[in-house]
């Protein structure tokens, strides 16, 4: 019996190579560079993306031109004669060198920078006619490009909001396109310049007529879109005005680099991981860590216990308790009487308290070993130790005043019985 064919195998869909107007090998020196490091690179709309190779999706690095100032062919110190391989590429607060294989290289890399940031084709480069018409094909994509999106100085703010910010970032740019404040279709433009040490801030209003954005000013200036509004300040100050961008140079994305198994090659794989709170530190490989040892307050002085009194020893015992002292927290001690706390009688006492010690016990019979003239000098001693001796005296006097109520009682009641 003939077996089933198979399906024919589909080759795996490779990622597509992103679409640039320009791209070749660069070798790129950045400002904290010690040497040239070589890059695959590609120039798409106002920002360059650098490559490990010219088989990669994902960049690994990227420059923006929003903030472009000119571009040199200065060759590096210690060059005697250039061939025609270097240029350098001057932006806001710094500038990046370029080497390139060659002098046809070079000028097509100004050529498309140029294009890109100019909206226009240069011609005061040594170019051929095809390269003239590549760049002429560049700015076409350019300009429908910036005309579905917002230029990067657009920012959603107020008209205060936008005076704060380039007040508080003049190092980021002192033109800042917002919306407009009357919740039309249209923009706003908002400068800040310097004049003999005084800011002066101006506010210029861009009107939606169709598909054209038109300045309102005396001389109405008509745009086919909001970043050729922009490019018109910037062109007619002689670029003066600066765009204005924050600098946030920072990837979105976590990725790294990846063997292929199947052909060897590196690859730059940014795997989709939900959130996770980032760990604390590693636990010792013994075990779980062990918490560290609760160190006890030391307790005041006026709140500690006294120590049990040894029921071996001759001591005098109280008849009965001094009055108490009235205290809204129950916890204080009285300030004359050294002994135990006491639980309030109208609240139990909470668990977890030490317990109170126990009542002493009557005294015993004097020691064999000791005279008697001894003993009583240390039951006097102890007493004075555990009462003061006023309060002692006190105690005497009102157990003698006692006994006299009692023995004439007793008595009274002895006559009766007669």
């Amino acid at each position: 019996m003939a077996s089933a064919l198979s399906p024919p195998r589909v080759p795996k869909p490779k990622n597509a190579l992103p679409s640039h107007y320009h791209e070749s090998f660069l070798e790129k020196k950045g400002p904290h560079d010690r040497d040239y490091k070589k890059f695959w690179a590609g120039l798409q709309g106002l920002t360059i993306y650098f490559y490990n190779s010219n088989r990669d999706y994902q960049h690994v690095e990227k420059l923006d031109l929003g903030a472009f100032v000119k571009l040199t062919d200065e060759a590096p110190r210690g060059i005697s004669h250039d061939p025609g391989t270097h240029f350098n590429l001057v932006v806001r607060n710094q500038e990046i060198k370029f080497k390139v294989e060659s002098l046809e290289s070079r000028e097509m890399w100004k050529g498309f920078i140029l294009t890109v940031v100019e909206l226009r084709v240069p011609s005061n480069l040594t170019l051929l006619p095809g390269h003239l018409y590549m760049m002429a094909e560049a700015l076409a994509k350019e300009e429908a490009r910036r005309a579905l999106e917002m230029p990067s100085c657009f920012m959603k703010v107020s008209r205060l909001e936008a005076q704060l910010l380039l007040e508080r970032y003049p190092e980021c740019g002192n033109l800042l396109l917002r919306p407009s404040g009357d919740c039309t279709d249209g923009a706003s433009v908002t400068t800040r310049q310097t004049l003999n040490g005084v800011p002066v801030v101006r506010h210029y209003k861009v009107k939606r007529e169709g598909p054209k954005y038109v300045i309102d000013v005396e001389e109405p200036v008509s745009c086919d879109s909001l970043q050729a509004v922009v490019n018109y300040f910037v062109l007619q100050t002689k670029k003066v005005l600066v765009p204005f961008l924050l600098d946030e140079d920072y990837e979105k994305v976590l990725g790294y680099v990846q063997a292929d198994k199947e052909n060897g090659e590196s690859v730059w794989v940014a795997p989709s991981v939900p959130a996770v709170h980032c760990p604390g530190p590693a636990c010792p490989a013994g075990g779980p860590k062990q918490l560290p040892p609760v160190t006890s307050m030391p307790v005041p002085s006026q709140h500690k216990l006294p120590p049990l009194l040894n029921p071996d020893e001759n001591y005098v015992i109280p008849i009965e308790d001094a009055p108490a002292t009235e205290y809204e927290n129950g916890d204080v001690l009285s300030p004359g009487w050294p002994g135990v706390l006491k639980p309030n009688k109208c609240h139990p006492a909470p668990k977890g308290h030490a317990k109170l010690p126990k009542p002493p016990t009557p005294p015993k019979p004097e020691p064999k070993c000791l005279p008697s003239s001894l003993a009583r000098k240390l039951a006097i001693s102890s007493a004075q130790a555990v009462f003061p001796t006023t309060g002692l005296a006190n105690v005497t006097a009102e157990l003698e005043e006692k006994l006299q109520r009692r023995r004439a009682l007793e008595h009274s009641a002895g006559h009766d019985g007669d």
